[in-house]
């Protein structure tokens, strides 16, 4: 089984979450938090965009993964792959630098759900094939 299109967007989509995990711990470390937000409004930003990108990014790449195995069009899947890569990263910066809506909180979610979406059709539209 051979799965690049997976592989390419997994490998850039984990090389992003080392980058949010990295400024977590930064943070804990010269906020001197070892749990929670301590109550900092920025750290809490930050915090919500590294758990938001673990919360969504896993269920996408699986889907991708199937629907790749499962010898779906490379086009939908790059489609896919960039909308959830463009989405995740677009959040994030949102989410660290505006407390409320923006924008790129907006376009990152409707991004991130259109990979969601399309690839859960996709991937059930694979059993009539």
């Amino acid at each position: 089984m051979h799965t690049p299109i997976t592989a390419f967007y997994a490998g850039l989509l984990g090389i992003l979450f080392l980058y949010f995990s990295i400024l977590v711990v930064k943070g804990r470390f010269s906020k001197q938090i070892s749990l929670g937000d301590g109550g900092d409004h920025h750290f809490q930003q930050v915090v919500r965009a590294h758990g938001n990108f673990s919360e969504y990014t896993p269920i996408v790449l699986i889907l991708l993964f199937v629907a790749e195995v499962n010898d779906s069009h490379p086009i939908a899947l790059h489609l896919a792959g960039t909308a959830l890569l463009a989405g995740r990263f677009i959040h994030a910066f949102g989410v660290r630098r505006h407390s409320g809506s923006s924008w790129q909180r907006v376009t990152g979610m409707l991004l991130t759900f259109a990979a969601l979406f399309g690839l859960s059709v996709l991937n059930i539209l694979i059993l009539y094939k």
